[in-house]
């Protein structure tokens, strides 16, 4: 049996949760929070791995696994025309605003 996943602290969770391309598709790709949290940092923040696997509170290398399989679904989604929709996840927000919508560190589903 797997450990219990481990709570991934995030510094941002958007107001915005879904994107579609122009030309209606069916298909959707799913980010969850810590993805949208890691893209942010690296690619937005333009932190190191290191530094960013820190703030969240993960290894590395959980870090980098995380990292790539956002950008794979991003890309996916800009490639072939996919809805991206943002949701789930296993996080903790940090300093407990209320964007975390009483979730903090709990799996979320919508």
């Amino acid at each position: 049996m797997p450990r219990p996943r481990k709570c991934r602290m995030v510094g941002f969770i958007p107001n915005n949760q879904y994107f579609y391309p122009q030309q209606s598709n069916s298909e959707e790709v799913c980010l969850n929070i810590e993805e949208v949290e890691a893209i942010r940092l690296s690619d937005l923040e333009g932190m190191e791995q290191v530094a960013a696997a820190e703030l969240m509170s993960i290894s590395r290398g959980t870090y980098q696994r995380i990292i790539n399989d956002a950008r794979k679904k991003i890309a996916d989604a800009i490639i072939n025309g996919k809805a991206i929709r943002i949701e789930g996840g296993n996080y903790k927000f940090k300093g407990g605003h209320k964007s975390c919508m009483g979730h903090c560190c709990k799996k979320f589903r919508e």
